[in-house]
């Protein structure tokens, strides 16, 4: 027997992010039922063009209390993403949400205290790791032991700022939850997955801004690291890329094990390939690039069934908790650490 279709509905579209959030699970047979955002974010007409068939409704609690509305996606202004999660959930829906899932240690408190009551899902789509196949490819050959126990990540976040298109939230420190928060809660994720760690110790955090002066409220540079049990991890996110650069950000992602190392140019590969999703090996008996665009999104397929089946394949729920708890840490350490200088 065919699964049945997981209904979803959009809440808050004032990051692009929320593109990828639908697409992908229109892909997995999901059915895009209706959307509501706050106002006229410039979102609104690449939405549009994109799900022209999703109607708007003017009031949110109309697509809340749809009782055949299975699943929430949230890419509003990130500050707020944590009450309208609060508010799914409050209803009986399980959440996706853009990344940060949160931007305080009260909001995520809050946020696990309604799972904990409700029962729901409050999954966040970390996009680095979830929406790039090379990420699922690498996840294959360490699976497969390729380069035997991974003892470190590297993770790189760089973005360009595109500052003509950025909204007056974007450069409010309240609104977005700082870089670290913001951008590196990708990187941590990743850090936790690859190592299997299910906690870790920041080491060391910094945030500043060198070159946004006009801009007080903006971090264009972050890095933290981390150590566990299981591996050590650094992670260096800024908003630099150059113009020449023909995408967003030069995302790499450095996987070293005992016995070989895995590094991801997830988006390009600098002055040699405008593709995406390359990936290269090296271990005992191979050194190799592999394309990996083909490798797919499994966490949207599996975030379905979970769905479904009340179960936790797409992503532990207590891993979703600890990335946003690291993250919301290493932000508070970066500042602190600024502050003292």
């Amino acid at each position: 027997m065919p699964s049945k279709p997981v209904r979803f509905a959009a809440v808050g579209l004032d990051h692009r992010h929320i593109y990828g959030q639908a697409a992908h699970m229109m892909a997995v047979g999901g059915e895009f039922v209706g959307w509501w955002t706050d106002g006229d974010p410039g979102t609104l007409d690449g939405f549009a063009k994109r799900f022209p068939d999703a109607p708007r409704h003017n009031d949110r609690a109309a697509l809340l209390e749809d009782d055949d509305i299975d699943l929430i996606l949230i890419a509003a202004i990130p500050s707020q993403r944590a009450a309208l999660a609060i508010e799914a959930m409050e209803h009986g829906k399980d959440v996706m949400v853009d990344k940060p899932g949160c931007t305080t240690a009260e909001q995520l408190a809050a946020i696990k205290a309604t799972v904990a009551r409700t029962g729901r899902i409050w999954s966040v789509d970390f996009s680095e790791r979830f929406e790039v196949p090379s990420v699922t490819r690498a996840a294959e050959l360490v699976q497969a032991g390729a380069i035997g126990t991974v003892i470190q990540t590297v993770g790189l976040g760089p973005h360009r700022l595109n500052r003509p298109t950025r909204p007056a939230w974007f450069f409010d420190r309240e609104s977005y939850g700082g870089i670290i928060c913001d951008i590196a809660s990708h990187q941590i994720d990743q850090f936790l997955y690859f190592t299997g760690s299910t906690d870790a110790q920041i080491t060391m955090a910094h945030a500043a801004n060198y070159a946004n002066n006009n801009d007080p409220g903006l971090q264009d540079f972050g890095e933290l690291s981390l150590r566990s049990d299981r591996g050590h991890g650094y992670i260096r996110v800024d908003w630099y890329t150059p113009d020449a650069l023909p995408t967003w950000g030069d995302g790499r992602l450095t996987i070293l094990g005992t016995e070989g190392y895995i590094e991801l140019r997830k988006y390009i590969d600098v002055a040699r390939e405008d593709t995406t999703d390359h990936l290269y090996l090296v271990n005992g008996n191979r050194c190799e690039h592999i394309d990996c665009r083909d490798a797919g999104y499994p966490y949207f397929h599996n975030l379905a069934d979970d769905i479904r089946n009340r179960t936790e394949t797409a992503m532990p729920q207590d891993h979703c908790f600890k990335v946003m708890e690291l993250a919301l840490r290493a932000q508070r350490m970066a500042e602190q650490t600024e502050a003292g200088r």
